[in-house]
């Protein structure tokens, strides 16, 4: 009998054992891991590169500075008094290279998909012009002493600059934009031919333009960061600096510094009266490192 209870206790153990290891365990629920939502909100820099076209319609005529006195401007021994003339081209191309770089700052309203706003600020070298207001030709023999410069102040471009607001709406990682805002720039009048005392001036103005901007993807060949904070855009934008003041002086003497001017006893000029915008529309990509990589 003591060995029947014995071995029942045995069966009863075991059998609750089996049981036990069939009931379900208790196991800590899973870690909820949210997908991190892309937001243009931010600060970032970058560089872009590009090409300029002339948007101006200012293509007028020659200019010619026709000296009158004995100033000894023009030394020519068949020319009595030594009266000759200087003639500008007047070739008003505004196309070429443009590039440089950006920093700007992004808030977007609602991360994913929503309006961004923000501001940006950029320096571009440009080429543009090299080749305009060259001396066309000289009636005469010119003083070697001197350096002609173009009267009305049509000049080449070696640099402009904005500081421009951006609006858009952004669709996840791709962001559209309309921008806007103040331009300045500054040349040099007379590169072409010589010296830099040119009448071109620092000028101001204003840009406007829009875009599209992409986040790339962290396994993008232009992804040189392999982050999701790399952005690439392509972007028009349309320039317009301040009318450049025509001014009668026509050449400087290398040797005294004496600036000969239109309207003298030394010389009177034929459409020198005019001054320009200097207008240029540009297509330009670049790319951009935003900090923070949401």
């Amino acid at each position: 009998m003591k060995k029947l209870l014995t071995s029942f206790a045995a069966f009863t153990a075991l059998t609750a054992a089996a049981t036990a290891a069939d009931l379900p365990r208790r196991a800590a629920p899973p870690v909820f891991v949210p997908v991190p939502v892309f937001t243009w909100t931010g600060f970032y820099a970058g560089f872009n590169a590009g090409y300029g076209f002339d948007a101006s319609s200012n293509n007028g005529g020659p200019t010619a500075v026709v000296a009158t006195g004995a100033s000894g401007i023009f030394r020519n021994p068949g020319l009595v008094g030594g009266n000759g003339a200087v003639i500008f081209s007047n070739n008003n191309s505004m196309e070429g290279f443009t590039g440089g770089g950006q920093i700007g700052y992004n808030y977007q309203f609602t991360p994913g998909s929503g309006v961004v706003v923000g501001i940006e600020a950029d320096a571009q070298y440009v080429d543009f012009g090299r080749n305009r207001n060259r001396v066309a030709g000289f009636i005469g023999t010119p003083n070697p002493d001197l350096t002609f410069v173009n009267p009305n102040g049509l000049a080449s471009l070696d640099y402009y600059g904005t500081v421009r607001g951006r609006i858009g709406y952004a669709f996840d990682r791709v962001l559209f934009y309309g921008t806007g805002g103040f331009a300045y720039g500054a040349g040099s009048t007379d590169r072409s031919f010589g010296g830099f005392r040119g009448n071109d001036s620092f000028r101001t103005g204003y840009a406007a333009g829009a875009g599209i901007e992409y986040a790339l993807p962290v396994d993008s060949f232009l992804n040189f960061f392999r982050s999701s904070a790399v952005t690439f855009k392509v972007e028009g934008l349309y320039v317009n600096l301040d009318r450049t003041n025509a001014s009668n002086v026509f050449a400087y003497s290398n040797s005294t510094g004496l600036a000969f001017r239109t309207g003298t006893a030394y010389a009177a000029g034929v459409n020198t009266n005019r001054g320009s915008d200097t207008e240029f529309a540009v297509i330009r990509a670049g790319l951009n490192y935003k900090f923070g990589s949401y």
